[in-house]
């Protein structure tokens, strides 16, 4: 299976020239696809293409990408002044011939100022900048969607594991003695003579119109047909590679308008008990649902 879950977190760190950064990219779920996008002042350039970027990667969830950068990464380049060394050394050997003064130690001589230098670190391009930052957002992109995808592999599990157990319900409605027309005029017969309270004989072909009519008002043949549909419609999903999430959701809903007929049209309490059941199996697809790209 190949459902992608909307909840994922990612992270890249990177560096150009003396500059570290890093991304974090946050995902949950969405009716569709939602960027949220911050980055530092001066960086404002990077967000089309940063949108653009997000855009291709992910289909549907609400997305915040945050950049954050630490300029003072690196520091610069460490060396001598060997003409400031020089002149020191010089003054020092003219010294030492003094009595009474001690010879001076490397870093003393060191931390003279003048003698070491710091150059400045290197510096990227703009160019080189910018293809830095991007390519490390493309980076925390690919974690973002593997991660999502494991998350889909999972959930795909749970769905699959519902929808088996509303084809158990379904079936097991589907057996039900009450659907038969001779029990529901048994069933008749058996409140009409508590209600009248005799032991008056019943017109027996009165009596069968009268269970036939019943049994036609409470036959849930066309919803348990329509449920049989709509299972085999959710594993054919559940196996598609694109994303199905909107149209999961709205098979959700056309599960649980079925289970809602079902249990209206009860007459017995072993259906009404199915039912409910069917419904809250349907209750935790739907939740389950939500969280799908």
């Amino acid at each position: 299976m190949s459902l992608r879950s909307m909840t994922g977190f990612a992270r890249a760190d990177a560096t150009a020239g003396d500059v570290r950064f890093h991304w974090e990219l946050r995902s949950v779920n969405s009716r569709g696809l939602d960027v949220r996008l911050r980055v530092p002042p001066g960086e404002e350039r990077l967000e089309a293409a940063a949108r653009e970027m997000i855009g291709k990667a992910i289909a549907r969830g609400n997305i915040s990408a945050s950049l954050t950068i630490d300029s003072t990464a690196s520091g610069g380049e460490v060396r001598v002044n060997e003409g400031a060394l020089a002149t020191v050394l010089a003054a020092i050997e003219r010294l030492a011939e003094r009595p009474g003064l001690d010879r001076a130690r490397p870093e003393g001589i060191l931390g003279l100022r003048g003698v070491l230098e710091v150059g400045d670190a290197p510096q990227a391009s703009d160019e080189a900048r910018r293809g830095a930052l991007l390519d490390a957002l493309a980076g925390a992109l690919n974690a973002l969607v593997e991660a999502r995808r494991i998350e889909g592999e999972r959930l795909a599990l749970v769905l699959a594991e519902s929808v088996n157990r509303i084809e158990v319900l379904v079936d097991r409605i589907a057996v039900l003695p009450i659907r038969k027309p001779e029990m529901v005029r048994a069933r008749l017969s058996e409140q009409v003579n508590r209600l009248v309270g005799t032991g008056a004989p019943l017109d027996p072909d009165r009596l069968h119109q009268e269970a036939m009519l019943i049994a036609t008002r409470a036959d849930v043949e066309e919803e348990l047909k329509r449920l049989g549909a709509h299972i085999a419609a959710a594993r054919s999903l559940l196996a598609e590679q694109a994303p199905v999430g909107r149209r999961l959701d709205f098979l959700a809903q056309e599960f649980n308008r079925e289970a809602n007929t079902v249990c209206s049209k009860s007459m017995d309490i072993e259906m009404t008990r199915l039912g409910l059941e069917l419904k809250a199996v349907i209750d935790q697809l739907r939740e389950q649902v939500q969280n799908i790209e």
